[in-house]
């Protein structure tokens, strides 16, 4: 009797597009590493937060390297860098500076590429700073205070994976209104509707729990970080559908790229720390 030599088949995708045990187990692993560093030692959490957001400006620069721009690395991953540990050890004002200076440094180092080019190459270069490490910079700045910090960086990104998991959830069960056809084709309304009420529940349950603030504030936090969420979402999408990609990369199996998991985080970040700051006492 032979051998039955057919290779098995590899892993379907669900519904929603995804390999769903890769992405499960990519999202424990990370989930376990943001974890571990928070509450040993913060300085760890910035240390890995630097080291994700590297690779995540390296996928954006290929990425738009496909569109005609060239941006120099350089100038980018040492002010990426730079308004990270700013961020950590000085605050606000001084990620201010460094984004200043990393806008400064992109221009400079560009120059002696001649004219032709240059402001397209520089427009996306800033962009580029504006959005990932800017925005990651917010993330940095939720672990500052020394009473809350590990808790604020947990509610934020629990409420940002809430909205995932609810959106991904009800939109496989229920999904039948596109939200966006155009942008994500697999986003619907009741996924939207299902990230909402996650969110808003994650929200509350976070703040009350971790940071011992009210309610209703943790209410504003998962209904403002949803809307942000999906912003970033799309956002993203519209970056790939203009650049005629489908992923940023390969490195998150289930996921995508870095960048794939960042854009809602990204695009949430500012947004939960400054309520936090706003509404929640230290």
């Amino acid at each position: 009797m032979g051998v039955d030599s057919t290779p098995a088949p590899s892993p379907s995708p669900s519904r929603a597009g995804r390999n769903l045990p890769a992405a499960i187990a990519v999202g424990v692993g990370l989930g376990a590493l943001i974890l571990g560093s928070l509450y040993w030692q913060k300085v760890l959490f910035t240390v890995l937060v630097l080291a994700v957001v590297l690779i995540a400006v390296d996928e954006m620069i290929k990425a738009l390297r496909t569109g005609g721009a060239m941006i120099p690395r350089v100038p980018l991953f040492v002010g990426t860098t730079a308004m990270l540990v700013a961020a950590y050890f000085g605050g606000p004002m001084a990620l201010l500076v460094a984004l200043g200076i990393t806008v400064l440094g992109t221009i400079f180092w560009r120059m002696p590429g001649g004219s032709i080019g240059f402001v397209r190459d520089v427009s996306a270069g800033v962009f580029l700073i504006g959005y990932v490490p800017l925005l990651a910079g917010f993330a940095i700045l939720l672990v500052q205070p020394d009473a809350d910090g590990p808790g604020r960086v947990v509610t934020f990104f629990v409420v940002v994976v809430a909205s995932d998991v609810g959106g991904y959830a009800a939109g496989v069960l229920f999904g039948k209104h596109p939200m966006a056809p155009t942008i994500s084709p697999k986003k619907s309304w009741e996924g939207f509707a299902g990230s909402t009420l996650a969110c808003i529940g994650a929200g509350i349950a976070s703040v009350v729990f971790l940071l011992d603030g009210d309610w209703w504030v943790g209410a504003i936090v998962g209904a403002v970080a949803v809307l942000t969420a999906t912003v970033g979402d799309l956002g993203e999408s519209m970056i790939k559908r203009d650049l005629g990609i489908k992923d940023m990369s390969n490195l998150l199996p289930g996921h995508g790229g870095v960048m794939d998991r960042l854009d809602s985080l990204l695009a949430t970040a500012p947004v939960v720390w400054l309520l936090l700051h706003l509404l929640v006492k230290a």
